[in-house]
Formats: structure tokens, sequence, C-alpha cells
């Protein structure tokens, strides 16, 4: 479609109201999984299409097809036909930025698909050489390349080309009748030569194979409240899903959050603070611009512990009287944008990660977490752990296995008794579901210690 065709039908169908947006979009995927020694399936799939979408007060009209032509955008544009005019002048446009948190490049098409196999050939191949315990090994390569521009009524147009990859290697140990599984991925928004290199496969190896045989040895987990330590990086899941859905603006513009309208009150113990940062380079949740075209920054939610903002898309800002937060975030083309986080971390401390176990008398040890739900109104969680020890007379003892953490994300962050100076962020792999969309995030916080939580256990 012509630029200047694209701006006059974004005008003419959208001037009439508070905000919206023309969000145009090509995007081709691959993924390969290989398995039992063989490639299994081998997908590849390119599309492209457009949502447009018009918003007056607080009421969305939204449609969206898979073809891209003037006539598909008039056909389109009869549904903001529902929607009264505005009251007041049109929303300013978002500001431009010429940063870019990634390169322009396509990874699909830089690496032939032979090149693709024989990776996962190496892969499979030398995760069984390392161990005659090695009963199965699954690997999963992906890759996406997203193109999307943004155009506004009155000539703002902003684009952003979006390259996304990721590896995940599947262990499974076996000693005697018993089996249990190890996992590791790592990718984010560069080009493929990064899983290619083979210190970066080999490591995803190691570590799925050492979880792997760690829980060979597990002995069932104890059950009942106690100190919990939480290792870095990736254990921040449980932060971004008990905190952080709770700090998106449309949950508190419409108070059905646990942290609604309490703006500058303590939420959190002392020396907490929680970010949201979708301008890191490279990372698996960043963007350059967010999906409504505002530049993405560092937004601090939670400092100190006194909870200090929200995450914004420009319909909740504008209701609430906020800036946007460059959080507007949607799956693709066919789904309409809201509040969503990129990348959500908390800030590291100055305690010795070591010296926080040896304050734990009778507690665990969180390494690696898998599944977990949520419930935004109240905050309440449960998570699994796929990798957890038994601390006991404040040392590590014996792995443990089938531990699961309840509580609510308010509660734990006012329990926080000490954070180590060892903040990691994840690997790489995150995913975000909300409301039927899924969306790449990053999570990340140092060591840990929680003084006082549920423990699910299966012991006797």
């Amino acid at each position: 479609m012509d630029p200047a065709e694209a701006a006059a039908l974004a005008t003419r169908h959208l001037s009439r109201h508070d905000d919206g947006e023309l969000y145009l979009q090509y995007r081709v995927t691959e993924a390969f999984g290989f398995d039992d020694s063989r490639l299994k399936t081998a997908d590849f799939h390119t599309g492209s299409g457009f949502g447009l979408r018009g918003v007056t007060g607080e009421t969305t009209a939204f449609a969206h097809a898979n073809e891209i032509s003037a006539a598909a955008i008039e056909r389109a544009a009869q549904t903001l036909k529902l929607l009264d005019p505005a009251k007041g002048a049109p929303s300013e446009p978002p500001p431009r930025t010429n940063r870019a948190m990634y390169g322009d490049d396509d990874p699909l098409s830089a690496i032939p698909f032979a090149k693709k196999v024989e990776l996962c050939q190496a892969i499979d191949a030398a995760a069984r050489a390392r161990d005659p315990r090695v009963a199965q090994v699954s690997v999963a390569l992906q890759g996406s390349w997203s193109v999307v521009e943004i155009v506004r009524a009155g000539g703002f147009a902003a684009t952003d080309i979006r390259p996304l990859v990721r590896l995940n290697v599947s262990i499974v140990a076996k000693q005697g009748d018993r089996r249990e599984t190890g996992t590791f991925g790592i990718g984010g928004r560069h080009l493929y030569d990064q899983l290619f290199d083979p210190a970066t496969w080999n490591r995803a190896i190691d570590e799925a194979l050492a979880q792997a045989l760690v829980n060979l040895e597990s002995v069932p987990a104890p059950a009942g409240e106690m100190p919990v330590v939480l290792g870095p990086g990736w254990c921040g899941v449980l932060l971004h899903e008990a905190v952080g859905h709770g700090l998106e603006g449309d949950f508190n513009r419409k108070g059905t959050s646990a942290f609604s309208g309490r703006i500058g009150e303590r939420v959190a113990a002392p020396g907490v603070t929680v970010v949201d940062e979708g301008a890191i380079e490279n990372r698996r949740g960043s963007l350059s611009i967010d999906d409504e075209g505002t530049p993405t920054g560092r937004t601090v939610l939670i400092e100190g512990g006194i909870l200090k903002g929200y995450l914004q898309d420009r319909l909740n800002a504008r209701l609430m009287g906020m800036e946007p937060t460059g959080n507007g975030r949607r799956e693709s083309f066919a789904h309409a944008p809201m509040p969503r986080m990129t990348n959500t971390f908390m800030l590291g401390g100055k305690d010795d990660p070591a010296e926080l176990i040896t304050r734990v008398k009778d507690g665990i040890y969180a390494k690696s977490f898998g599944g977990g739900q949520v419930d935004i109104t109240s905050g309440k969680f449960v998570f699994s752990c796929t990798e957890a020890y038994r601390i006991e007379g404040g040392k590590l003892g014996a792995p443990i296995k089938g531990a699961t953490l309840i509580g609510d994300g308010p509660s734990v962050l006012t329990r926080v008794k000490g954070i180590a100076n060892d903040m990691a962020l994840d690997e790489g792999v995150g995913i975000c579901g909300k409301a039927g969309q899924s969306v790449p995030a990053g999570v990340g916080q140092p060591t840990l210690l929680i003084d006082g939580l549920t423990v699910g256990g299966t012991a006797a």
C-alpha cells in the first residue's frame, strides 16, 4: 500500500475520534521440532494484514483483515461508525524516536534450512553423548521477523522491524525405573548467530542435563509455611505474574487490581524496587516502539517499597490522567492493544546470595519455575518449582520434587527480608498471556529471601 494512501485513509476515518490507529503488519515465522533423533516438525508461515481501531471515551471499535488494501480498510471503517464523535480535541500523537533496540535483518533468511536441521542434529547427538542416563532429547528452534507500521490521523507514521529467535533443549534422564526432565532455553531479538555458537548450545545442553540429573536424586518436597529463597533471573516470573499484571493500567483504572488507588502507599518491604524497561537492546521483551507507536522506556513501578506508577497504554493513560509508558502491546494485527509488560524485574540489593541461605534454618531454595497461575484481583498465585532444594541449618540440602509455592503478590513483597547483589535477567524465553493474547516478555530479579511462603509438598 502506498504510504500516502494509508495516511489519507487513517486521517479520513480516525480524525473524528479521541484516538486510534491503522496498524499494518507483515510477519514470517518458522519452527523446528527435533525429537527421538529425527526432525518431527518443520513449520513455515508468512502472513500480513491490518487492524483499524477507533477510540472515543472508553469505547473502542476495532476491525481487522488479512488483506491490505484500500477497499478492505474502507470496509473495516464501517465498524468505527458505531462510535460517537470525540467531544474534545483528538489525543496528541506519540513522540517520535530514531532509537532502535535491535537490528533490521531477517534471521530466517540468513541461514539455510539445512543448517538449522544440522544444528538440531548436533545438539541431539552431543546431549546423548554426555551421559549414559540420557533417555530422550528434544530440541526446538524458533524464529520470526515482523515489520509493523502504525499510521495515525494527521500524518503520523512509525515503523518497527522486529527479529526474534529462541532455542529450547529438553532432556529426559533415566535411572532404574525413574525418569526426570530438565529444560533450558535461550533467545532474544537478534539473529540466529548466537544460538549457532557451540558455546551457547553446549551450555543449553549442560544446563538441561544438570537439572534432569538433579531431579533424579530429588526427594518429596516438604509442606507448610516456611522461609523461601528464590534464585536470580528466571524466578522473576513469579514477580511478573504475582505483581506485574496487577500494575497494568487497565486493571487499576477499573479498580480490579489489589494495587488500585494505592500510588504513594507502601506496598513492599524497604529496598524493593521494581521496574519495567522495554528499552534494553536485543532483549526478548524489548521494543523500539510499542504497538501504538509510543517509544518504550524505563518505568519505575515500585521504588523502595512505595508504589510509584502503573504500566499504561494510550487509552488507559488518557482516562486516568497519566502519561503513556510505551506498554501498549498486541499479539498481532488481529488484536487491539492493551497495557502489557515488556522486561519486568526487581533491582538488586546489597546482600550476599550465599549469606541469605545461611539465615534460613528450615526452608527451601527455588532455583527454577515451571507453570503458574495468578488471580489479578487478589494477587493470589500458585507456582510449580522445576528445580528446588531443601535448606537445613543454613545449608543447601537434598533436591526436592513436587514443590509448589502458594501466596499472594502484595503480601510476598512485604515479606522480603533479603535482597542480594546478583540481579540477573532471564535467558530470553518468556511468553506472557493476557486476555487471549500472547506476547514475548522478559523477567528478572536478584536472589531473594522471603520470610514465609506456603509450600505445597508431597512429603508424608
